[in-house]
């Protein structure tokens, strides 16, 4: 029971700091005005929650880590035809490929494919799997209470409220589309979007040195002295722990900088470990008390977070960079290098992943974390 108990608490560790991490993904998109259509506790899939405003709250069947679907982040050029799909579909209420193709005077193609993106800008609604054809619904329209106060102390009427699927007039394409496309991650400048990309690896970094102040300035830890070797439960002022929890940090950057370092590396990952290896330490950790626990959480978050700055597609470090040669170029890369890049950065962690695992297996079968 006590290993089972020690495996549920190693897990939700871990969901716990994808979670903030995520968490920073979403205070930042929502911060700079960017629409986030689902904050799910879990792995992408069926799911459970409510809505509030323009966003999903819920937990997926899958509750590890969690995800935040910020709009607008989708690679490449913005598909032609845009302004005057989204305002075909508007004014219908609920529209098919076909019916917005024959409105915009486009192909069937060209219309899937600009539907596509508005449903990923939140924009449109996605057809769902009862509908006999597929069909897309405008989204629905809430003023919020700042709007209500806006328009009440103007003395305009109150802004009108639409349900998904409603037909509504539309007397300015322009307007209507601009409106959404401020909302989107990709209207924002280069600096919005890099606030948005480490604002994940923030909070776990934040959380971290919570975790040191916590330790060190608050609970306090046993130290020996070495003339004496009596032993002292002694608090360092919270500076001082910061200090230590940067210096931490530092340390976690040079290892995982040794992973890309051919003479270091072989040693860097026999000393490192899976998700297997963690939820199988954590036991240990369990067992030492709320210092080492909290210690070993904070650890935890500090090398997801570092992982997460490397310049490899699709962590949030490859995004960045994708983002930073796109600014010093003016052009965008295309979806089809991006797509490489990530599965050959996809590659690279599969194969370190694999390497870690057997390692840890190899260590389960030799009771090294008993």
């Amino acid at each position: 029971m006590g290993l089972l108990l020690a495996i549920v608490g190693g897990i939700l560790i871990l969901c716990f700091l994808v979670f903030i991490h995520e968490g920073g993904h979403y205070l930042a998109s929502r911060l700079c005005g960017v629409r986030v259509t689902e904050f799910m506790i879990g792995l992408p899939g069926p799911h459970i929650g409510f809505k509030h405003g323009e966003t999903k709250y819920g937990a997926t069947c899958i509750p590890l880590g969690g995800y935040a679907r910020v709009c607008g982040m989708e690679p490449g050029e913005m598909q032609p035809h845009l302004k005057e799909v989204l305002a075909s579909v508007h004014r219908r209420g609920t529209a098919n490929m076909e019916e917005v193709a024959a409105d915009c005077g486009i192909t069937d193609d060209e219309a899937y494919n600009a539907l596509e993106e508005l449903v990923e800008w939140g924009s449109v609604a996605a057809p769902t799997k009862k509908d006999k054809y597929n069909t897309y619904r405008a989204m629905e329209v809430r003023p919020t209470k700042r709007q209500l106060k806006k328009a009440a102390a103007a003395g305009a009427p109150e802004p009108q409220a639409w349900d998904l699927g409603q037909a509504r007039p539309v007397d300015d394409a322009e307007q209507l589309f601009q409106h959404e496309y401020r909302q989107q991650y990709r209207s924002l400048p280069f600096w919005k979007r890099a606030v948005i990309l480490v604002a994940g690896v923030f909070m776990n970094l934040l959380f971290a040195m919570l975790a040191f102040v916590v330790i060190y300035s608050i609970i306090g830890f046993d130290y020996q002295v070495p003339s004496t070797g009596e032993m002292l439960h002694i608090t360092i002022p919270p500076l001082d722990a910061i200090t230590a929890g940067f210096t931490y940090i530092g340390m976690v950057v040079q290892m995982i900088l040794g992973l890309f370092n051919p003479q270091t590396a072989a040693e860097t990952v026999s000393n490192s470990t899976s998700v297997v290896g963690i939820v199988a330490m954590s036991k240990t950790f369990f067992e030492q008390g709320l210092v080492d626990t909290l210690f070993f959480a904070a650890a935890i978050s500090v090398s997801l977070g570092i992982m997460n700055l490397l310049p490899i597609p699709p962590l949030d470090g490859g995004k960045l960079a994708v983002e930073a040669v796109q600014k010093v170029s003016r052009r965008m890369v295309s979806p089809k290098v991006q797509t490489g890049l990530s599965m050959a950065g996809m590659a690279l962690f599969v194969g370190f992943f694999l390497i870690m695992l057997n390692q840890d297996i190899q260590r389960l079968i030799t009771g090294y974390w008993s």
